[in-house]
């Protein structure tokens, strides 16, 4: 089974979703036969790439409220965050690009596979959400990508180009495509989507529902008369 999720590292519900989907993972029952691969989606490709202003302050200009609004409607979803066992700072975050995280998400990902893609993923997130540092920075990313036993010099030569930038626009693409207009948004063998952090259950709930329809377990169909067979011990002559 294949779970392809579209997320953006500066998006604190797909955090949250993240940790939800690995607690109904830890209870599935053929979670080591699951593969789960990260895409790309950029909440706001105009971000600047080196972030100054506090997030806190772009989302209360973005959507016409003040910073006090802004704060109570953040100290929610710390709270939730809390819930999952994340330590959010919201409040210190900075409001910065993300292209950068993105396309060494994809070089992870082709050098060490989705193992090496979801350690850095993970890296990313805390190093935004936890530790309020800025994702966009280069040596913040280098920093993670050699975490996450990338290849410095290929970290390097990554950052100091576009690679993998038409990689990530492509996932951008898939997204629309699948009509995913926001993120956390997940796949699940191409044919189930659930946008949003949804709670651990529902993860489950359409874990089993796939599993059941790629494994089907065959039906023995048994006549009124039954049926006679020859067994390890013989044949009932």
């Amino acid at each position: 089974m294949r779970i392809e999720i579209w997320s953006d590292v500066v998006c604190p519900w797909c955090y949250i979703g993240k940790r939800r989907l690995e607690t109904a993972l830890g209870t599935f029952e053929h979670a080591d036969e699951v593969e789960v691969v990260y895409r790309s989606f950029e909440l706001d490709p105009s971000a600047p790439h080196h972030g100054h202003e506090r997030t806190l302050t772009t989302l209360a200009r973005k959507y016409g409220s003040s910073e006090a609004e802004m704060r109570q409607r953040m100290e929610g979803v710390v709270a939730t965050a809390a819930e999952e066992g994340l330590a959010f700072r919201l409040f210190d975050n900075v409001h910065t690009n993300t292209i950068d995280a993105h396309r060494l998400l994809h070089l992870a990902l082709e050098t060490g596979g989705p193992a090496q893609q979801r350690e850095l993923k993970e890296s990313l997130l805390a190093a935004y959400f936890v530790r309020a540092e800025d994702v966009g920075d280069h040596a913040v990313l280098r920093r993670a990508g050699v975490a996450a036993g990338l290849d410095p010099q290929r970290v390097d030569a990554v950052l100091a180009s576009d690679e993998y930038a038409d990689a990530v626009a492509a996932d951008i693409a898939q997204a629309r495509a699948y009509g995913a207009t926001g993120v956390p948004f997940f796949v699940i063998d191409a044919r189930y989507g659930i946008s949003g952090a949804q709670p651990a259950a529902a993860f489950t709930q359409v874990l089993e529902q796939a599993w059941s329809e790629s494994h089907p377990v065959l039906q023995t169909v048994r006549g009124d008369a039954g049926g006679e067979v020859c067994g390890p011990d013989g044949c009932p002559i």
